[in-house]
Parts: C-alpha cells; structure tokens; sequence
C-alpha cells in the first residue's frame, strides 16, 4: 500500500469485523474525536464513497485511493480505505462533469467500489491542522531530522553542512523518491534547511525562501512558472538559495 502519515489511532489500525462489528461511521468518529483538533463542518474530510453504515472488516490507509490501491485493499479482505488526497481527480471529489461525458475510468472505478461494498473517507484537513502538522511531523521522521528541527517552528532545520547534491541524494534515498529535481547550485554549502511537503502554493514557499536562515527548501510541486523561477533568479543574482522539488506524494506520504 502507498504509505500515508497517519499515527494511527489503535481503535483503527487493527479492527475486523469479527472482534468489534465497528461500522466504518463508527470508526470515523473515534478518529474525529481523539484527531486534537476540533472537527469543522467545512472539510474535505468525508465519505467518498460507499455506505458509511458498512461494517468494517479492515482498513487501509493511503495515500491516494487509486483503483490499483483498492482492488488491493478488497482483495486482502478490507473494505475501508483512508485516504489523504481525493479520490477522483479534483480536490472536491466532484464527479459532474465526468459522469455527463459518460467517462469509463470514472465508471469503471466507482463500479469496483460499490460492487465491492468498499467504502472511502478522506483525512486531509483536519491531519494538517494537528499540532504538529502530521505530514510535516511525518517527514520529519522519514528524514531522521527530528534532532535538527528548530524548536520553535517546525518548517526549520540546521543539519550538519552538506552540499546541495549531496542533501538530494540523502533525500532520495531516505524517501526511496525515483526522480528529484534541483534548482540552485549542485555544489553549493548548506547547513540551513526549510521543508514545506506538499503543494503549499508560491507564496508561502518563497517566503520561505526569503529567511536569511533558509539556504535550501525542500518542497513537492509548484507550477513551473513560480517558485522555480524565482530561485532561478535568485541564484542568477548570486545569492545562496536552492529548491529541491521532490514531487507531491513522495513529500508528504513517509511514515
């Protein structure tokens, strides 16, 4: 299974059918109650798909229900599947305009859930807002950085000093990423780290960028036109910055 950042919560990780006859409503409830933080109505973070009333029989937590993910799920005898991103192709899980088109990948999908009595719910919000942030808290671990982050905000880090592509390669191999690009100097020196995971958008990550103690930022996607452009530019004005973009799902899916 694609791995998800989720300290699981022990009612959860280990239920059947057979020992606690939890339906999956049930099980969401105990997550809303002991996630940390209070549960808003305006959320992402609800049933998908399938019958929230279906009794459980395992659970499967991801980090995108991809079909590949739930036909393995269904085949290992688990009906629930936990998923941080959406499940079908915008960040609603709105499926209008694709049902109008008659589109089969859509159809095809939604036809192996419900034939499968699979049910999906989504925990992306309310992961986020934790204190700390879970996927950040996540990657933190993935990395081994915990004894490097700065105390007093989680986004900072001061490793041991490395180069630029040495940091990448540590990333990669850490993250087990196949593919990670860098922008900024290869060979450059570098103590002084920033990590925003995800798509965080432009703006938060060039204010990143901007610190004096942020010499490299790793982060997941941005469109090309923005935070890769403006640590182009930077770099062409000779100051001491690089990206490491290492894509969305490997920058927030590390246990």
């Amino acid at each position: 299974m694609q791995r998800l950042v989720l300290i699981f919560l022990a009612c959860a990780a280990s239920v059947t059918a057979q020992q606690t006859e939890l339906t999956a409503q049930a099980i969401i409830e105990r997550i809303q109650k002991n996630v940390g933080v209070r549960w808003s109505q305006s959320t992402v973070d609800t049933f998908k798909a399938g019958d929230p009333n279906t009794p459980v029989t395992g659970i499967a937590v991801t980090m995108m229900a991809t079909l590949d993910v739930i036909q393995r799920a269904a085949a290992s005898g688990k009906n629930l599947v936990i998923t941080h991103e959406p499940t079908f192709y915008s960040h609603l899980d709105q499926t209008g305009d694709l049902e109008q088109r008659h589109d089969t990948v859509l159809a095809n999908k939604q036809a192996f859930i419900r034939d499968h009595h699979m049910v999906i719910w989504r925990f992306h919000d309310h992961w986020h807002r934790r204190n700390p942030d879970g996927i950040q808290a996540g990657m933190t671990h993935a990395l081994g950085w915990e004894k490097f982050q700065n105390p007093t905000n989680a986004h900072l880090f001061t490793i041991p000093e490395t180069s630029v592509a040495a940091l990448a390669e540590s990333v990669k191999r850490k993250l087990d990423i196949m593919a990670l690009r860098v922008v900024g100097d290869p060979k450059m020196r570098v103590t002084k780290i920033g990590m925003i995971p995800g798509a965080a958008g432009s703006a938060n990550q060039i204010k990143m960028l901007e610190r004096h103690d942020v010499e490299a930022l790793l982060i997941g996607e941005v469109p090309e036109w923005e935070t890769v452009e403006y640590v182009a530019d930077a770099v062409s004005e000779h100051k001491r910055k690089a990206l490491l973009l290492l894509t969305h799902i490997p920058s927030v899916a590390q246990v």
